[in-house]
């Protein structure tokens, strides 16, 4: 039997294995697979051939993505505001500026807005990784598993 003063705590949140099928609608992308990276604080999007451009006082961003690993014909052109450009430090310890979007995504059968930032992750395995900032209170990672959210 479950403790009730467990099950209080985490009311509201959903337990999620440490990868995850998510969606970023806004963005285009119906699916996507993401590593969930405790280690990570922000979140990253695989994007190339970034170009901004002003649209009525805002700074957008058009670019591209390959939402599927392994599978370059399957190409998602999306645009944003741009929310912000930082300054991260990539898992190889090399620092890179990027730009960061804003952008509700779908995980299981929750939305909320997240901020993540873009660069080229062709080499990566994992076309998306979502950071710690944007599990804050509402993930419990198990690490032992994958896709409870389907």
């Amino acid at each position: 039997m479950t403790d009730p003063s467990i099950s209080q705590h985490f009311r509201g949140q959903i337990i999620v294995g440490w990868r995850e099928w998510l969606a970023i609608p806004a963005l285009g992308i119906d699916r996507i697979k993401a590593k969930v990276d405790t280690g990570a604080r922000t979140s990253t999007l695989h994007a190339f051939a970034l170009k901004s451009y002003r649209d009525n006082g805002k700074t957008r961003l058009r670019f591209k993505i390959h939402p599927l690993q392994r599978n370059e014909l399957t190409l998602v052109v999306c645009e944003a505001d741009v929310f912000d450009k930082r300054w991260v430090t990539d898992s190889g310890g090399h620092y890179e500026l990027r730009y960061v979007i804003k952008t509700p995504i779908v995980l299981g059968n929750q939305t909320w807005p997240i901020e993540i930032t873009l660069t080229n992750r062709d080499t990566m395995g994992f076309r998306m990784l979502l950071g710690r900032t944007a599990m804050r209170r509402r993930l419990i990672v198990d690490p032992g598993q994958s896709y409870l959210t389907e």
